[in-house]
């Protein structure tokens, strides 16, 4: 809980004593542009920037100013305070919009009411802080009511600002006051905000403030700079609230980007019914489709649009007519205003070329544009605006692959709901997130996160959503709301995630009590399944059964333009034939990692591999391979087969022997009858081959030296599957034999004389010969430091990036979640170093480990293999240091050769520049 509001102020020092921090915007001026910083968004923020490009094009803003994003760092990097100078600066600000409106702050006669906004560089729906109606108090309300001449408008306007400010600045508990608004309108047979009285307002208001009194133990605050540097100091302090941080963290945005806060002269949407507010795009964000889309509220001020507590109406009147809704459009209701903003929704995406994302006010009769910015939308509304643009001329083929978010393409392989499958449909609400899910119904965001970890699929459902649900939300398959709109809360974030979302199910109640929702006489408690349809709003009781998506269309004209310009070539990690397929459907030029191992685990196998393990001579191991030569040799065949003609990284048996061993006391018999030896003498063989840390043991090439007959099993598999293939298709696959867990060029040198004589020996018996190449997994950094000695012997390097990235950090990347996210919000690590590479570090020995081998082999083909081969961040850096190829795992392949020909593009530019 805040307490005080009086901010703290330090003297400037130093050679940069007072630098600038306040930039105005609207009436003509436009300092954004002025100061040659052209509407920069690390500075002004998203919001500040967008208003400053607004007003520069002469369209209709409230004056205003924004206190920039560097001011947010210094604050916090001085304590919270904030520097002396700033009173100046912003006290030219509050005049730059009092000569402008003709209104003082703080007037008793011509109040002048500001709203204090957040405005990061990139957009944050929902998860920072705004105070609407700022500089009301016990005297100006008065001042509000005789210059409107409506004394009910003022009085709602004062009701909002003080439950508002007590929320967000004060932090007292919002639902004291949802209550008390409840009962008031019980109290008056009301069913909306709109049908209290002035009276009923003012009464309203006094029960706020006796609230505050006894929530904050002081009165609510009536001096209105005490006000306004509570609400600044509030914005500033929502950049570090926990939702914010969650937000961040899934969509990877450094905390030391900061915050910007906008501060804006009060336009009214809810002064009568000649006004409004809404929120609109300029296409449709969901499809993609070339039709405005959004909603508004006749009386209303913005929050309510957003917030759910009123149903809105639609813009146009064909998706009024579409929706068989009968409340009147903004085009049929106010066609004049709906003209002009029409013009101006044509001129922003035009001016920004790019779909916008615009909030409104009509203050009788007058369009007021509060915002515009690059709108967020679904994968697929993505992929068809890009393309469109460019087949448009609106931008070009390049600038459409570099709009394309390529993790957003992850949206496009999610499942949707067989059409020919049977539905127990129990009710519709609006389809705000396209996909389907299934799962357990849970009702708040630490059920949902908590199941989820333990590996269940739920879907969130809640009256409304907050920001605070954001990490329930994420957890979640599928969000489903009572209440909201198109543009809430619910709908807007789950369209960021990804995440299917049916909002708006009004016929939905919600028993938080007795963790059950009902719908109509049907109940569905906690923990029964119900599947939602993003793409048409159905909520069907238990799992429907799903189809995969077609990728065509834009999707295929994308990734055609995408492979025009990548220079980095795509594989994938796959060892299975339904993998392979998958990958090859999805665009993959070859694989990158082939596990054998996963092949061992199979039931028909493991007894056998456990058999050679157990061995204790290299006869009873040879007996033992012998059963499974054939079993390999299958396995190499079908995957050749499928990647017919491309190169195909087949690792060597990688791990450490203890996950292969049995545990059960029936496994041990088993194996027993298999090898024809007592229990107890396999049970003292696996307690010999016991390591206290396997994961640094007896595993990779190490096997191999030991073993080399386990070698020589497999490469001989891999290259009779080759010849054979060969053979019967005519297209010759490339293996590419990998030797893991080098550290010197001994071992790959051993491992390559096993490799060589089993190639020699399998084409003299075939009488063909096939090409081949012999390389190594670089994951240990002596392996990357000693990289010119092993390119003597190694045709190849692929970066094993996950072991990489543990034995470089000694982090164990199995128990690492218990610390990390702690750490990436500390700032120790920008982003957890498994999910994308750690390039200062891992990165460096990378960089190391090609400059070191090209020395000694020019033509040495370098790539990526481990789960960072499908990180965009990392592929970009792969870019950068020349790499020849990233491996992903199938379905990361369209967001790798997508994120690759951005980071082509990138780099092109860098040395356009350069030179």
């Amino acid at each position: 809980m805040a307490d005080s509001l009086n901010p703290t102020f330090r003297s400037d020092t130093g050679p940069a004593a007072t630098p600038r921090y306040v930039y105005r915007f609207g009436g003509g001026v436009s300092d954004g542009g002025d100061t040659g910083h052209g509407g920069d968004k690390n500075l002004l923020g998203g919001k500040g920037a967008n208003l400053d490009g607004m007003a520069s094009i002469g369209l209709p803003v409230p004056p205003g100013f924004t206190i920039s994003t560097a001011m947010c760092t210094r604050y916090y990097e001085e304590g919270q305070a904030f520097p002396d100078s700033l009173r100046a600066e912003v006290a030219k600000g509050i005049a730059h919009i009092e000569g402008i409106t003709g209104k003082a702050f703080g007037d008793v006669a011509n109040p002048l009411l500001v709203s204090v906004r957040s405005g990061a560089r990139v957009s944050m729906p929902g998860m920072m802080d705004t105070v609407l109606n700022l500089g009301l108090n016990d005297a100006t309300v008065e001042g509000l009511a005789r210059v409107s001449g409506d004394q009910r408008f003022a009085w709602d306007s004062y009701r909002r600002f003080v439950q508002m400010y007590a929320d967000v600045v004060l932090e007292l508990d919002h639902g004291a006051f949802e209550e008390a608004l409840e009962i008031a309108k019980e109290d008056k047979g009301a069913q909306l905000d709109t049908d209290l009285s002035a009276d009923d307002l003012k009464a309203l208001v006094a029960t706020y403030k006796r609230l505050v009194q006894e929530e904050w133990g002081r009165p609510f605050p009536q001096d209105v700079h005490d006000q306004l540097w509570g609400a600044v100091g509030a914005v500033f302090g929502s950049w570090q609230s926990e939702r914010a941080k969650v937000y961040r963290r899934l969509n990877d945005i450094p905390a030391n980007w900061g915050t910007a806060v906008n501060v804006q002269a009060m336009v009214f949407g809810n002064m009568g019914d000649t006004s409004a507010t809404g929120v609109a795009f300029t296409r449709d964000p969901a499809k993609g489709d070339r039709a405005y889309y959004g909603e508004f509220l006749i009386n209303a001020q913005g929050e309510d649009v957003v917030a759910g507590i009123r149903t809105p109406q639609y813009l146009t009147k064909v998706a009024r007519e579409t929706a068989g809704a009968k409340a009147a459009s903004m085009e049929e209701a106010m066609p004049e205003v709906y003209g002009q903003l029409a013009k101006v929704f044509d001129l922003l995406e035009t001016h920004y070329r790019d779909m916008q994302d615009i909030e409104f006010t009509v203050e009788r009769g007058q369009l007021w544009m509060l915002q515009t910015r690059s709108g967020k939308r679904t994968a697929k509304a993505a992929l068809k605006i890009a393309v469109d643009m460019a087949e448009e001329g609106l931008i070009s083929q390049e600038e459409a692959v570099a709009r394309v978010d390529p993790s957003a393409l992850d949206q496009l392989l999610h499942p949707t709901l067989d059409p020919a499958a049977p539905r127990d449909v129990l009710t519709k609400g609006l389809p705000a997130s396209p996909g389907a899910a299934s799962g357990a119904a849970v009702f708040d965001a630490e059920t949902a996160q908590a199941w989820a970890e333990r590996g269940e699929a739920v879907i969130l459902v809640r009256v409304e959503t907050s920001p605070e649900d954001i990490h329930g939300m994420h957890a979640a398959r599928g969000i489903l709301t009572a209440r909201g709109g198109m543009t809430s809360h619910a709908a807007v974030v789950a369209r960021g995630m990804g995440r299917p979302c049916v909002s708006g199910a009004g016929a939905l109640t919600i028993d938080a009590r007795q963790r059950r929702m009902r719908i109509g006489t049907r109940e569905i408690d906690e923990g029964e399944t119900i599947t939602i349809d993003g793409a048409t709003g159905e909520v069907m009781a238990g799992e429907v059964a799903t189809v995969q998506p077609e990728l065509s269309g834009d999707f295929g004209t994308l990734m055609v333009w995408a492979d025009k310009v990548r220079r980095l070539r795509v594989r994938t990690n796959a060892e299975t034939p339904a993998d392979c397929r998958v990958a090859r459907d999805f665009g993959a030029e070859g694989i990158g990692l082939c596990r054998t191992e996963h092949m061992f685990f199979d039931a028909a196998r493991i007894t056998a591999v456990r058999q050679m393990i157990l061995a204790e001579d290299e006869r009873g191991r040879r007996v033992a391979l012998d059963r499974l030569l054939p079993e390999q040799r299958a396995d190499f065949a079908e995957i050749f087969t499928i990647m017919a003609g491309l190169p195909c990284t087949i690792r060597l048996l990688d791990p450490p022997l203890h996950e292969f061993l049995p545990h059960e006391e029936e496994e041990f018999a088993e194996v027993a009858r298999a090898a024809g030896v007592g229990v107890e003498t396999l049970k003292r063989r696996a307690a010999e081959l016991h390591e206290f840390n396997p994961m640094l043991g007896h595993r990779g090439c190490r096997l191999g030296v030991t073993y080399p007959e386990i070698y020589e099993m497999q490469a001989r598999a891999i290259f009779e599957a080759a010849v054979d293939v060969a053979e019967k298709t005519g297209a010759a696959p490339i293996p590419e034999v990998m030797v893991p867990l080098v550290g010197t060029r001994r071992e790959l040198e051993l491992m390559k004389v096993v490799i060589d004589q089993a190639a020699e020996a399998v084409f003299a018996e075939k009488g063909r010969r096939i090409d081949y190449l012999v390389g190594t997994m670089i994951e240990l950094p002596r392996a990357a430091l000693r990289a010119a000695d092993i390119a003597h012997d190694a045709a190849f390097f692929s970066f094993g990036t996950n072991d990489l990235t543990q034995t470089t950090l000694g982090v164990s990347r199995d128990d690492a979640a218990r610390f990390l996210g702690v750490y990436v919000d500390q700032g120790i690590y920008a982003k957890d170093p498994f999910v994308s590479l750690d390039v200062e570090g891992v990165g460096e020995l990378i960089r190391i480990a090609a400059e070191r081998g090209r020395s000694t082999r020019a033509d040495i083909k370098l790539g990526i293999c481990g789960e960072h081969g499908g990180d965009p961040a990392s592929i970009a850096f792969c870019e950068e240091v020349a790499l020849d190829y990233v491996s992903a795992s199938p379905y990361r392949i369209p967001a790798a050769r997508l994120a690759a020909a951005q980071a082509s593009l990138v780099r092109a530019a860098q040395r356009s520049i350069s030179t």
